[in-house]
């Protein structure tokens, strides 16, 4: 089977785009990999896959996998990416499109100035729906903010531990501050944390950096990727725990290895609309190049 694609980056971030608007496109996880291998393949961190809408009130839907294979709930530079191709593409000439993934609706803009702002929805702090089981935790929580929002100690074996703060952006993250981002074992500490036994889905491990109020570091080891450039849903899932933990403002720069973001949310603003706060992430997308792959 030949299969057209389009490689695209977001802030480094990199994906294969398929175009399965008109027709189903069921690939098998062997295909997946094979498309997202970086020797035999095309190579990419994630296939996004655009497909017709199944309900009037959304635009298109859409599905994320893994570079291993597995199906993922939700991706922020992929969601910055799948605007610029339907956008590019003809698909719509629409500037605000709504899209359904497996589990979010999603509300993406594209700017004048090409950035794609997205509205990743309100963060999840329920640690059954995150999902985390704090009895797998080695330690109650350590203090927090807001009553009680905690960062969670971790045993990682070795004598190591890793205090996360623990959240959904659609997708579980646990997000641990260090001093020196650059200088963090995240090969060593990410695959440890994203296989914790407190995260029956696993999940994505964020390192952040505070630099001041309203500008951070990150690097994240993203569940079924490892070590990606950029990390959207991991952007807001660091900033949204560094301003509950009382660390950053509502608005912040995020500087990751493959580009820079915007993440802002006003869940603890005074007066503002509280927890249920959506978060707004506005970053780069373009396309790479375009081919056909025969699997």
């Amino acid at each position: 089977m030949k299969l057209r694609f389009t490689k695209m980056q977001g802030a480094g971030n990199d994906f294969v785009v398929l175009d399965a608007t008109r027709h189903p496109m069921p690939l098998s996880a062997d295909q997946l990999r094979r498309v997202a291998d970086r020797r035999f393949g095309v190579g990419c961190d994630q296939v996004l896959v655009i497909e017709a809408p199944k309900t009037p009130d959304v635009d298109f839907g859409y599905r994320i996998f893994n570079s291993d294979g597995s199906e993922v709930e939700q991706c922020g530079n992929g969601a910055r990416c799948f605007v610029r191709f339907v956008v590019d593409k003809g698909l719509t000439d629409k500037r605000t499109i709504r899209v359904q993934t497996i589990n979010a609706l999603l509300e993406l803009r594209l700017r004048d100035d090409g950035r794609v702002t997205v509205d990743m929805g309100a963060p999840v702090f329920d640690l059954p729906a995150i999902p985390f089981d704090p009895a797998r935790a080695t330690a109650r929580p350590a203090d927090g903010v807001d009553g009680g929002y905690a960062r969670w100690p971790l045993d990682l074996g070795d004598g190591m531990t890793a205090e996360v703060a623990v959240l959904s952006m659609g997708n579980p993250h646990a997000v641990q501050r260090v001093e020196d981002v650059d200088q963090a074992p995240v090969a060593i500490v990410g695959p440890l944390v994203e296989n914790h036994e407190a995260f029956p889905r696993r999940v994505n491990a964020g390192f952040l950096q505070v630099i001041s109020r309203r500008e951070v570091k990150l690097r994240v080891y993203e569940r079924g990727a490892g070590e990606t450039l950029a990390c959207g849903t991991g952007a807001c899932a660091a900033v949204v725990a560094g301003i509950r933990l009382g660390w950053l403002d509502e608005a912040v720069e995020v500087h990751t290895r493959g580009g820079d973001l915007r993440i802002e949310w006003a869940g603890m603003t005074p007066g503002g609309p509280g927890l249920d706060a959506p978060v707004y992430m506005t970053g780069p997308a373009q396309t790479v190049f375009e081919g056909e792959i025969e699997l």
